[in-house]
């Protein structure tokens, strides 16, 4: 019984209990969120960092705190807004969606920029990897995108185009980006950075996840 509540008061205080019985907080992980975001871009990731076994837990991050309704309909009232967020964060992620393209998202630069002076990694999958070629995050690191000649098309003032990397997802400077297409490479790399599991696990965990049971 005892056990029980410990765990029921780690879950509802962000703590995770260690084999010797002490408790540690768990380390936080924004996830930008606005209306029409790409809800499955996220999907895989969250629901791995935010495990109980985990040293991390999943926080939302919109411009203000009014509920986002995602492409795929669920309302989510964010944690933090652009105004009020902790500073002490351990990677900010920015899922894609049409907003990106619209301009719509533009008031999110200045935490990008904090989590980028700080040293904090940024993840940006779809289009949100337009926005960050666009504002130059991207210009002297390898990273990926919805191919290269669409991302110079949403991006007019991106000039990385000799670092840009057809792969599904790329790594580099604490940066990591990913197509539209790449759900499970976007989570893959993102769990490798923060060393959420063995680099064995991970990959099974990608395998099984990419090739399903047959």
């Amino acid at each position: 019984m005892n056990s029980i509540k410990m765990t029921y008061r780690c879950h509802l205080f962000h703590c995770k209990i260690l084999k010797k019985g002490s408790v540690t907080m768990k380390k936080e992980i924004l996830v930008f969120i606005f209306d029409g975001y790409a809800d499955w871009e996220s999907s895989y990731i969250c629901s791995e960092l935010n495990g109980a076994e985990t040293d991390y837990i999943v926080k939302t991050l919109s411009l203000d705190k009014d509920p986002k309704i995602s492409m795929g309909g669920f309302r989510i009232i964010p944690d933090y807004s652009v105004s009020d967020y902790p500073k002490n964060f351990e990677m900010l992620i920015l899922i894609g969606g049409y907003a990106w393209m619209e301009q719509k998202n533009n008031d999110v630069q200045p935490v990008v920029e904090y989590a980028v002076n700080h040293h904090i990694p940024v993840a940006a999958i779809c289009n949100a990897a337009n926005f960050m070629a666009e504002n130059g995050y991207l210009d002297n690191i390898k990273h990926s995108g919805n191919t290269l000649e669409y991302m110079k098309s949403q991006a007019p003032h991106y000039k990385g185009d000799k670092n840009f990397i057809e792969k599904q997802a790329v790594c580099d400077s604490g940066i990591i980006t990913a197509n539209g297409t790449a759900t499970l490479e976007f989570a893959k790399e993102i769990m490798l950075y923060l060393n959420v599991k063995p680099t064995e696990k991970i990959n099974e965990w990608y395998k099984f996840n990419k090739i399903g049971f047959y």
